[in-house]
């Protein structure tokens, strides 16, 4: 009797468990991969989702509903009620916004998913060109599932290094964090392809600015390591000396993959402020044109110090642009807080400090092999 007794105990708890479990049929609910959002008529949220239906056959099909509402959750429900399937949005992978919201203001649709037990921390967000709608309704030739398609275009150039990361936990701490501005990927289409196209940069919750996608591979040294992404560099006639070059050129391209890159952000004046940025890259060289002696090590160094002239350059230029917009989307401002005891550092103080803030810029760029192309 006991032991009947000891089985009826152990069983309780996973009969209540089985009782609170919502189960949730594939057949029956239409999963949302991708969700745009727009500034809609009368001050109300215009929300596109894409949602994928899976039939009892497991033959599925991509809808895409565009409605509006003063919030998030009534927005779902009017999509409730124009689809047959129950809407879930556990499967969300991606969150855009129409540039006309980003400029005007994303701390409520950051809070909402954050507050969202459903919605993951790893979702990418990014910027569309113009707006959401537009952009997931198009009805692309090759294209089946646009949902889908953003999703994998944003994984893999964020994996190759040739855009920056804005996933939803990382866009939170940007955010809430004193002393550094959030940055997202911007996308737009071109005919019948889906591109990205530059980088928003973000003062608080509004997009103050952008920068080209190229611009990304230097916010990316500077924000982080860069270990595989790739880069072109086009250096001027009067960077590189002619007797260094095969045949005469105007400019000379090189192309070379960063096997490693280490940053050293150092804050040498808290007055001003001023900083030395200090950039190391290990780099293999993919391809120049025109060819240039790698058998002479002096060429190389030669080589190496344009390289390192022009990236300098380059960085700087950035750099001075989000000083402009007011958008510290590279956190020297986290580093000054870190630093200075009691700063009492606030967003706003730190933005009017930012502006007149002084970068020493020094890039150490090292060829470790030569001769590999792809």
């Amino acid at each position: 009797m006991n032991k009947l007794k000891r089985y009826f105990i152990v069983l309780i708890p996973f009969a209540i468990l089985y009782g609170c479990v919502q189960t949730n049929i594939l057949d029956k609910v239409g999963l949302t991969t991708l969700v745009g959002y727009d500034v809609g008529t009368e001050h109300k949220m215009a929300t596109t989702a894409v949602i994928r239906e899976v039939n009892p056959e497991f033959q599925s099909k991509v809808e895409i509903l565009t409605t509006e509402n003063d919030t998030s959750k009534g927005t779902r429900m009017e999509a409730n009620r124009k689809l047959s399937k129950k809407i879930m949005v556990g499967q969300m992978r991606v969150v855009l916004f129409g540039e006309d919201l980003a400029k005007d203001d994303l701390r409520y649709y950051i809070d909402t998913n954050l507050e969202n037990a459903s919605v993951g921390n790893g979702i990418y967000m990014a910027v569309v060109e113009g707006k959401t709608a537009p952009l997931l309704k198009y009805e692309y030739k090759d294209i089946e599932d646009i949902g889908q398609h953003i999703f994998r275009l944003i994984e893999q150039n964020v994996r190759q290094e040739y855009m920056i990361s804005a996933t939803l936990h990382q866009i939170a701490h940007d955010y809430y964090s004193v002393g550094k501005d959030l940055a997202m990927p911007i996308i737009k289409r071109d005919e019948e392809l889906v591109e990205l196209s530059g980088v928003a940069l973000f003062k608080g919750g509004k997009m103050v600015s952008s920068l080209s996608a190229r611009d990304s591979f230097y916010v990316r040294i500077i924000r982080d390591t860069f270990k595989v992404g790739l880069y072109e560099a086009v250096l001027e006639k009067e960077d590189v000396p002619s007797k260094i070059l095969q045949k005469p050129a105007n400019k000379i391209t090189i192309a070379f993959d960063a096997i490693h890159s280490k940053r050293k952000m150092t804050l040498v004046n808290a007055d001003t402020p001023e900083f030395d940025l200090n950039i190391n890259i290990r780099s293999r060289v993919l391809e120049v044109y025109p060819d240039i002696n790698f058998d002479d090590p002096k060429s190389v160094r030669i080589l190496e110090e344009a390289v390192e002239k022009k990236m300098s350059k380059e960085i700087a230029r950035v750099i001075a642009h989000s000083q402009k917009v007011e958008s510290d989307i590279f956190g020297f401002g986290e580093k000054y807080r870190s630093v200075v005891r009691h700063s009492d550092l606030t967003k706003d103080k730190w933005h009017k400090m930012y502006k007149d803030m002084k970068v020493n810029v020094n890039v150490d760029f090292v060829i470790l092999r030569d001769g590999v192309f792809e």
